[in-house]
């Protein structure tokens, strides 16, 4: 047996994850594929990853101890709560409990037990009940949730718009559509794709623009040491 490794886990540390740098692997539980961008534990612990339900993909109901997030990028997921389309953005916290599934499939973005011990909200958020918010005639952003320090985000702009993150921000970004490139030390372009992930504890100080019309999901000042 191979001995478990956990994955970038050094939060103090920057990691990017590019969608050529890994390969899915099929998940024990169900029909279902995931791609690990963090992971504390083999099958328990702090995780972060890209989740692929396929078609008719079920989980037995089960308990989340320190919450589950997740924001659906497409198909349509489903829990005993209704059924929630691309776009929509789910918060289950510490002690909750569901049985997901999907009758045509789904791709999610999923963050397990990474919950503050004192954010116990629940959402269910559809996309035509996002608040969207222009931050400038070439970008606009919706608030998806807030605890303390806490912000997660959408962030929509226009192609050759520099992203406006606080300088003094910690966080992770994903990109959701289109694509970003940043400008490093030498002032090479270096290309941030669709599902592009990045974790950084000095996220504002980077510069990001987009190369052509891009959303992309931010978290701020959350990252869990």
């Amino acid at each position: 047996m191979v001995a478990f490794t956990a994955l970038n886990m050094a939060r103090e540390q920057a990691v990017c994850v590019r969608p050529d740098d890994q390969q899915w692997q099929t998940a024990p539980q169900a029909p279902v594929r995931r791609w690990p961008l963090e992971r504390e534990a083999p099958e328990s612990g702090q995780v972060t990853s890209l989740v692929e339900y396929l078609p008719g993909a079920r989980f037995p109901a089960h308990l989340h101890p320190s919450g589950e997030e997740i924001l659906v990028l497409s198909g349509v997921f489903s829990d005993d709560s209704g059924d929630y389309p691309a776009g929509s953005y789910l918060r289950s916290p510490a002690g909750s409990r569901h049985a997901p599934y999907s009758a045509a499939g789904c791709l999610l973005f999923v963050k397990l037990n990474q919950f503050a011990a004192t954010d116990l909200q629940t959402l269910r958020l559809l996309p035509e009940q996002l608040c969207w918010q222009a931050t400038s005639p070439v970008q606009r952003q919706s608030l998806l949730h807030a605890h303390a320090q806490e912000q997660t985000l959408l962030l929509e702009c226009d192609s050759g718009v520099r992203l406006d993150l606080p300088s003094q921000a910690s966080g992770e970004l994903l990109v959701l559509h289109g694509s970003l490139s940043e400008q490093d030390g030498s002032g090479a372009a270096q290309p941030l794709a669709q599902y592009s992930w990045l974790r950084d504890p000095a996220l504002g100080q980077r510069i990001f623009c987009a190369s052509e019309p891009s959303l992309v999901l931010l978290k701020l000042g959350a990252l869990r040491f």
